[in-house]
């Protein structure tokens, strides 16, 4: 916002040159033009507030929807600085020539002893009529403002190019001579972190559980396959060594579609079995170890740490549902599953929020297996223990006593109280949390 000095005399204010001067106009005419110009200037204050702060992402959806208006001023924010360039040509200019008009109106009606309250009101229109309240309706309103001001922005912009080309060359000469270059302008991209933000901000404009579900997907680069696999002690699968009536009574009475096949340790399995399969097998009689080994498929290995979004990407590629997680040495760790890392983003698929590694009892406590991840643990009890650890219960307690405990044994785990219900091979096997 800038003013011109108030001249004191008449000789100061000739419009054109021996022409005629500012005071031959008639009082009530330079009223009517003086309000104009702080209307214009108005203008000129909500156009640039506006068109600043609008909205960029549904400013590029409207444009690809063909919107008109969001298309003119897309094309306009382009090149900020033009905008920037024509926007303040114009409000300088109408606040130069309002203070001017007002200088010749306080003259005639006061003298010059009026040039100073002209000023000074002059000041206080300005900053309420063409600033502050221009600038605090385009705040609240930017598209009902940017869309119209685009009209009359976009064709000032081209007749008045030439001068704003102009202003701008001398001004980022100025700038480069501090080290400033036009090409160090940020980006409007935004981050994951930023992201996260947008979607928590948004409100009621997203549903809870869509959002919980956008947020779900930002959180797969975070998490890695540790955090959610099945450990190895607790894969169920198939030992084709073992007695052909154990394996068809496994079989009859899996909970699983799925199931990796192996040969005496997990380590040396040999391929995943399809249930599907399988009842072909006992349709024809034909179940036999050999045909169970034969219908066996390749089963896909995970190396640890990988995060949840690449294996999301790989199972997607390679046309699989499950894989085994392997350590550096090959060593298989546990097992993950798609179903496992679609949880992650929408939820359990059951409306059953208990899990079977957490019992509820009638004294409002909760057994818990020590084999659950921290992950599953925290998601269920709406706890927050670390997840930057280990990745099972079991593991945390361990880490956090520094020493193999004894059944019995009460904690303080990050705040919760916790009591070690059942211990078996030198692991945590149960353990008893308190529902605050």
């Amino acid at each position: 916002m800038t003013f011109a000095p108030l001249c004191n005399t008449h000789k100061a204010l000739i419009i054109t040159k021996g022409l005629f001067s500012l005071s031959d106009i008639p009082i009530s005419v330079l009223f009517g033009i003086l309000f104009f110009l702080i209307l214009c200037s108005g203008f000129f204050s909500a156009s640039e507030t506006s068109m600043m702060t609008i909205n960029r992402y549904r400013l590029r959806h409207l444009a690809a929807k063909k919107h008109r208006g969001a298309e003119r001023v897309n094309d306009l924010l382009k090149h900020p600085e033009r905008l920037i360039g024509v926007i303040l040509l114009g409000n300088n200019f109408v606040n130069i020539f309002a203070s001017s008009i007002a200088t010749v109106i306080a003259i005639e009606l006061m003298g010059d002893a009026g040039i100073a309250l002209a000023a000074t009101l002059l000041t206080v229109v300005i900053l309420i009529f063409s600033e502050v309240a221009p600038k605090t309706v385009a705040i609240l309103h930017p598209e009902k403002i940017a869309f119209p001001a685009s009209l009359i922005i976009k064709p000032l912009l081209i007749l008045f190019y030439p001068l704003v080309w102009f202003i701008n060359h001398i001004t980022n000469s100025l700038l480069k001579l501090i080290g400033i270059s036009e090409q160090d302008k940020d980006n409007h991209h935004l981050n994951s972190e930023e992201l996260r933000t947008v979607v928590h901000e948004a409100g009621g404009l997203i549903p809870k559980s869509h959002q919980e579900m956008l947020l779900g997907i930002l959180d797969l680069e975070k998490i890695s396959v540790e955090d959610i696999m099945v450990p190895r002690n607790e894969i169920i699968a198939i030992d084709i060594n073992a007695p052909l009536e154990k394996i068809t009574k496994q079989v009859a009475t899996s909970e699983h579609t799925r199931l990796p096949l192996y040969r005496d340790d997990i380590d040396n399995v040999i391929g995943i079995i399809h249930m599907r399969k399988l009842l072909h097998l006992f349709e024809h009689n034909n179940f036999s170890k050999k045909a169970l080994e034969k219908t066996a498929r390749e089963l896909d290995f995970v190396p640890e740490g990988t995060p949840l979004h690449t294996q999301l990407v790989n199972f997607q590629k390679h046309k699989r549902r499950i894989g085994l997680v392997v350590n550096e040495y090959g060593d298989i760790q546990g097992l993950v599953t798609l179903e496992d890392i679609l949880e992650e983003i929408v939820g359990e698929f059951t409306t059953n929020p208990d899990t079977p590694d957490i019992q509820p009892q009638d004294d409002n406590t909760y057994l818990v297996e020590g084999s659950i991840t921290v992950r599953e643990f925290n998601r269920v009890m709406k706890w927050h223990l670390p997840l930057n650890g280990p990745k099972t219960l079991n593991g945390l307690i361990l880490d956090y006593l520094e020493v193999i405990p004894e059944a019995g044994t009460s904690l303080l785990l990050d705040g919760h109280p916790v009591e070690i219900v059942q211990m078996a091979n030198n692991a945590v096997k149960i353990v008893r949390v308190q529902c605050r």
